[in-house]
């Protein structure tokens, strides 16, 4: 009986394995078929950028395409996101995959037939609008994503909450939005979300190759305001005043201490940057105030923690050593907490990104100080994001959030074959529980 039991198992657990298997073949054949539907999407996205909590165009595409695979269509999401629920055929867990879909106010240089001439105003200046981040990519490949699940709907033990998420790069002055006002109206509920994945493509990492990092994968950030308040006076007698402009110099400087000699640069990293600096307007008149703005970047609560009363200390005692005063406001107008890779998640999804690009193109790779409000989802369920490589062969790297950012259209294709993988292999973990 038992050797009859011991068969049992023995050819159930076979027909499970190649059950799965054949999913992901499946998934594979279909990325293949539809990997030149995603790079015109994401040309057309290209062509047609659209800034924070103003993607209409772009949501009213996703959302006809959701639509049209048969999911549950959420738009309106935090103002102009779209949310899809494809609910598979079998009993499981609910996974969320995130893309972002707002461009930049930048002017494009790149040389392409799909290149962005849209123009706006920003911050009361004319400007371009341009996808210099990645975001179109990263729309158009979940969007390929829903087409190769929704095309398997019934084999899948679970659901998969698709979200495409606007002002990623923040909202305009005044307004909420990105991933904490979709985490404020509930997007990690109804159904509740066990896991979420995300990606990020990157143009200095070569195509093919696929960059992860457990625990801090990306910094906290918080922006700051610091106002100087001195007395004004006549350039010719800067004795008859007090002068805010070198007390803001004297700050800029002394605020560089902060990582240099307060923080242990073998075991972390952080940054102090003044990224504006506004006062006066003519040159023989010292002004009666300084404002100033500035980010902070840290990789735990407890470097946060000093940073912000480090910098409180700095600017409020350099001024008073001046005759002047200073206040800071920090964070001032945004926050966005570490985005923290769930090492015990990593460690069990890791052989899915291996799995895309093999075991030596899937690195280790150091913390980055940029940030992501994809935090904001990982507070809420376990997350693991990663850097899909888009650097064309031969080709020097290009950086994020200029002119001349440009992407290697064949790692859209891995972006898709990453998320399928992930998803499959996690309802298969889950299910065999």
């Amino acid at each position: 009986m038992k050797k009859i039991l011991s068969i049992l198992s023995l050819l159930f657990c076979s027909n499970a394995f190649a059950q799965k298997e054949n999913l992901q073949a499946k998934a594979i054949t279909a990325a293949a078929k539809i990997e030149q539907e995603v790079i015109n999407w994401r040309r057309d996205f290209h062509q047609n950028p659209e800034l924070g909590n103003r993607e209409f165009r772009t949501g009213g595409i996703i959302a006809k395409h959701l639509t049209a695979l048969g999911l549950e269509v959420k738009t309106g999401a935090a103002k102009t996101g779209v949310i899809g629920l494809l609910k598979g055929g079998l009993p499981g867990p609910v996974i969320a995959l995130r893309a972002d879909i707002d461009a930049l106010p930048i002017v494009e240089r790149v040389d392409v037939p799909f290149a962005s001439k849209v123009k706006t105003i920003y911050n009361g200046n004319e400007t371009g609008v341009m996808h210099a981040c990645g975001h179109d990519a990263h729309t158009a490949m979940l969007m390929g994503v829903a087409e190769v699940l929704a095309g398997m709907k019934k084999d899948l033990r679970g659901t998969v909450k698709f979200i495409f998420q606007p002002a990623e790069e923040g909202s305009p002055k005044g307004e909420e939005g990105g991933a904490q006002l979709l985490v404020k109206e509930g997007v990690m509920e109804n159904p509740h979300v066990d896991v979420v994945f995300g990606l990020h493509v990157a143009a200095d990492m070569p195509a093919g190759q696929i960059g992860y990092r457990p625990a801090g994968f990306m910094a906290a950030v918080s922006d700051m305001k610091i106002i100087v308040n001195g007395a004004g006076a006549h350039g010719a007698s800067p004795w008859m005043g007090v002068d805010p402009i070198v007390t803001s110099a004297q700050i800029v400087n002394n605020l560089q201490t902060i990582v240099s000699r307060n923080l242990k640069l073998t075991d972390n990293a952080a940054i102090v940057t003044i990224g504006a600096i506004n006062g006066g307007n003519r040159s023989n008149i010292i002004p009666e105030k300084v404002e100033m703005l500035g980010t902070v970047r840290t990789f735990s609560d407890a470097d946060e923690k000093l940073f912000y009363d480090k910098i409180k200390l700095i600017v409020t005692k350099t001024a008073e050593s001046n005759g002047a005063t200073a206040e800071v406001i920090i964070p001032y107008s945004s926050k966005y907490p570490v985005t923290y890779n769930d090492p015990a998640l990593v460690q069990k999804m890791l052989p899915s990104l291996q799995k895309t690009v093999g075991v030596n193109n899937t690195i280790l790779i150091s913390a980055k100080t940029g940030s992501e409000d994809f935090s904001f989802y990982e507070q809420k369920a376990p997350g693991f994001f990663f850097n899909l490589g888009s650097m064309p062969p031969n080709a020097k790297p290009t950086s994020h959030h200029t002119p001349d950012f440009f992407l290697d259209e064949s790692s859209f294709k891995l972006g898709v074959n990453a998320f399928t993988n992930l998803v499959l292999d996690y309802m298969d973990m889950t299910k065999s529980k």
